[in-house]
């Protein structure tokens, strides 16, 4: 089957011939029907995080199973699934505690075990134990949810990682509540997530933050009431201008540090800003050392979901027409072109990709 391979930081991905094994008791096997070019696999690729190669990067994919092993119960052959970074173990104190997203036991094959994919010969890394961009993913029965076959399979796979983050992020992690200010610095497929979430959950105000007329465009589209140009503008003096103090909530979907100061700089007395953006390791963050009048910094893991339970309502969202899912894909393109896709992205030329394989 063909991947694309990461192989170095700062080359181009390859688009190789890669081998897959057969299921072992608890996986599932999924041919890859769409996959998401997510902005976190760009972290790994640019050197900014860590990663063995070589390796299968993409962990935002929808598809349909094609094998299960002898344990699987949840999934079967012909199902169409959305496969999720979030796999957990099911055992751990986070998982019993109904915090599967903070699953610090996640379910891998062991080093004795045979590679799940490999590349002439050689072991290859999945990328948060997924590795979508590739024709087919053989993951744990723990990362995927099946889902109803009358949903698209594009909008299905920005379920899989930017949407459930971003919605998550403002329902679970912030837990908004209805008549309150919203702002987001950074509206890519995350930070308009974070958008519809705050608009699904009642949200008075909600300000989107970027520097791309473009993608501000879309936040209007996608439920914004405000918009904020910072290239032109300070972000933090126009949010605290616009709500009359500053904001109850904010969420940083960029992954800088700037960003995530103004995030704190921007909330009212008792607001609560929550980083989602992956910062780059070693990065400080400074806030102020005094007169913190009782605002909260908080972090997001994959918008503290419950994916076997969100996801499939997200879903029903969808197809209610309450989240906008169409309206958040700015190209679609093959496998192919998945190197075209991460410029355009650095270019700020599209809100989300979405390479199709069928």
């Amino acid at each position: 089957m063909k991947a694309a391979i990461f192989t170095e930081v700062k080359r181009p991905l390859l688009i190789e011939q890669i081998e897959v094994d057969r299921p072992l008791p608890h996986e599932v096997l999924l041919r890859t029907a769409a996959s998401g070019v997510c902005h976190s696999d760009l972290h790994f690729m640019e050197g900014l995080y860590p990663m063995a190669t070589p390796a299968v990067l993409g962990h935002e994919a929808a598809g349909v199973v094609e094998a299960v092993g002898s344990l699987v119960t949840d999934v079967k052959p012909g199902d169409h699934v959305i496969a999720c970074l979030s796999v957990f173990c099911g055992k751990c104190e986070h998982c019993v505690t109904g915090n599967p997203a903070r699953c610090q036991d996640k379910p891998v094959r062991a080093k004795e075990e045979k590679p799940r994919l490999t590349w002439k010969g050689k072991p290859l890394t999945q990328m948060a134990n997924l590795g979508a961009y590739a024709e087919k993913m053989l993951v744990h029965e723990n990362s995927v949810v099946r889902i109803r076959r009358d949903m698209p399979f594009d909008g299905a796979a920005l379920i899989g990682c930017g949407v459930t983050t971003g919605v998550g992020a403002a329902l679970n992690t912030a837990a908004i509540h209805g008549g309150s200010s919203v702002a987001v610095f950074g509206t890519g497929g995350v930070g308009l997530g974070v958008i519809q979430g705050a608009r699904i959950g009642g949200a008075l105000q909600i300000i989107a933050v970027d520097v791309s007329e473009t993608k501000l465009k879309t936040a209007l589209d996608l439920g914004a009431t405000h918009i904020v140009d910072s290239s032109s503008r300070d972000p933090v003096q126009a949010i605290k201008e616009i709500t009359g103090g500053g904001a109850d909530y904010t969420f940083e979907a960029v992954g800088l540090k700037e960003t995530a100061e103004a995030c704190w700089e921007a909330l009212k007395p008792g607001g609560t800003a929550t980083i989602i953006g992956m910062i780059p390791v070693g990065t400080k963050i400074e806030i102020e050392g005094s007169g913190l009048r009782e605002r909260k910094l908080q972090g997001c893991s994959m918008g503290s979901n419950r994916f076997k339970i969100d996801m499939p309502k997200y879903v029903e969202f969808y197809l209610q027409g309450r989240l906008l899912l169409d309206q958040m894909i700015t190209r679609r393109g093959r496998l192919e072109d998945v190197n075209e896709a991460y410029r355009a992205m650095k270019a700020r030329e599209v809100a989300r990709s979405v390479l199709m394989f069928d």
